[in-house]
């Protein structure tokens, strides 16, 4: 039986403001800069709201921006294995010095033996794409 895992980083401190991220994220075409090259990413179809490409022994996965409230949060739904249903969600805060923080959560239903092989994988994508973020000087930058 499979339940709901989350997984989530450490709260990043980004050097743009809250809208300048809310805006950068809502374009996926702007996050291929956080995909490291050794990353086995192939068949990569890429459009504003939504995504697919195949991750090397894991398949296709297709992702697309379900939710988006201004300033606030981001999320992205996605499918891997064609059942496996996941989202990834951006959660946005102002801090006083008008700079941009966020929080990145995974959440899946994933049964037991699923959960224990991606866990720590899982943590080290949300910990590796909050280091990116925080080191990220081109929020305003973005694609067309």
């Amino acid at each position: 039986m499979a339940d709901k895992s989350t997984f989530e980083s450490r709260r990043g401190r980004l050097t743009c403001t809250p809208s300048e991220i809310f805006d950068f994220a809502t374009d996926i075409r702007n996050l291929r800069q956080f995909i490291p090259e050794n990353a086995g990413i192939s068949a990569m179809n890429i459009e504003k709201e939504s995504c697919s490409f195949r991750i090397e022994s894991l398949g296709m996965v297709n992702v697309h921006i379900s939710e988006k409230e201004p300033l606030d949060k981001v999320i992205y739904k996605g499918t891997l294995f064609q059942t496996n249903d996941f989202s990834l969600r951006m959660d946005i805060k102002d801090t006083p010095a008008g700079k941009a923080e966020v929080l990145l959560k995974v959440s899946a239903e994933l049964n037991p033996l699923l959960r224990m092989m991606v866990s720590g994988p899982v943590q080290n994508f949300l910990a590796r794409m909050i280091d990116e973020m925080e080191k990220f000087d081109g929020w305003k930058r973005i694609s067309e």
